[in-house]
């Protein structure tokens, strides 16, 4: 079972945000067309790591990485990837690692059964969702109890917000609805869960007011900063980092769409103020975690 063992004086900073999109055996977490729609998006075709390359990538920089993988098996009609894999993979690399699990929320019963599971018998940390890809609406009511659990066990929910560039340039987007992606579905679900922590990933390109809405009216919510180089951050959202937000603000890359290297390169180029990075590349999420206890 999973325990973290991070040194958080060795590590610099925390990345909120990393796929792990292959497994020892080269099953995909996507189909093939939406893989590589993905790299062309993305403008990439590197290596999709599995948990132990991750490990040591992240080791190398003296960092640590949320993992995780997104079970979309309804929507794409593919096998996920297996959370209990991932969860046991990083419990051997539990100096860098913290795995999320993930399920999928149109299976009804078995969503939380599996939840339940990851939870009591694996030690993930949290759980990771995408609206768009899994092809739910996060809002409805029919997904509440999945909710309850996860406040119940302490644990929060990643959910990708905005934009995505899984199904982006086939036939119909692959029959992906970018809309279920629009952080103010989140809401509701903040509302009625108040002590569920809730991750609204990336820039939500095109619905960032909604997100900052969001975030500034419930302060349960946090926002993290994967799947976009810094560079090309809205001016509003480096606005309310600097500020209202910059506690619940958090490093995350997209890892290996987007490197680490390439994120702290570039958010030189940015208004974010020295010293505000502190606590967006570690120390919120450390308080997010429970790391120091």
């Amino acid at each position: 079972m999973y325990q973290p063992a991070i040194d958080l004086d060795d590590v610099t900073a925390i990345d909120m945000h990393v796929h792990i999109e292959v497994d020892d055996h080269g099953h995909t977490s996507l189909p093939e067309p939406l893989v590589a729609a993905a790299s062309a998006y993305f403008k990439t075709d590197g290596p999709r790591p599995a948990v132990d390359a991750v490990a040591r990538y992240y080791r190398e920089r003296e960092m640590a990485a949320v993992v995780f993988t997104v079970d979309a098996r309804t929507q794409l009609k593919h096998q996920p990837l297996s959370s209990t894999d991932i969860a046991r993979a990083a419990a051997e690399h539990a100096d860098v690692l913290i795995p999320f699990g993930s399920v999928d929320p149109r299976t009804g019963e078995a969503a939380l059964e599996l939840a339940d599971r990851l939870i009591r018998e694996e030690g993930v940390r949290g759980f990771k969702f995408h609206p768009t890809v899994q092809g739910f609406d996060p809002s409805h009511d029919e997904y509440a109890p999945l909710w309850g659990l996860l406040e119940r066990a302490g644990v929060p929910a990643l959910f990708h917000t905005g934009q995505t560039g899984i199904g982006a340039g086939t036939p119909g987007g692959y029959g992906l609805r970018l809309g279920r992606s629009n952080p103010i579905l989140l809401d509701p679900i903040a509302a009625d869960f108040p002590d569920l922590q809730i991750i609204m990933a990336h820039p939500s390109v095109p619905w960032q007011d909604e997100a900052l809405s969001v975030a500034t009216h419930k302060h349960n919510t946090w926002i993290d900063l994967s799947g976009w180089s810094p560079k090309y951050f809205p001016a509003e959202l480096v606005r309310y980092a600097n500020s209202l937000l910059k506690r619940r603000v958090l490093f995350g890359t997209d890892y290996p769409m987007l490197t680490p290297d390439r994120w702290l390169r570039d958010v030189r180029a940015t208004d974010l103020k020295p010293d505000v990075l502190p606590g967006i590349l570690k120390d919120n999420a450390v308080r997010l975690l429970g790391l120091a206890r």
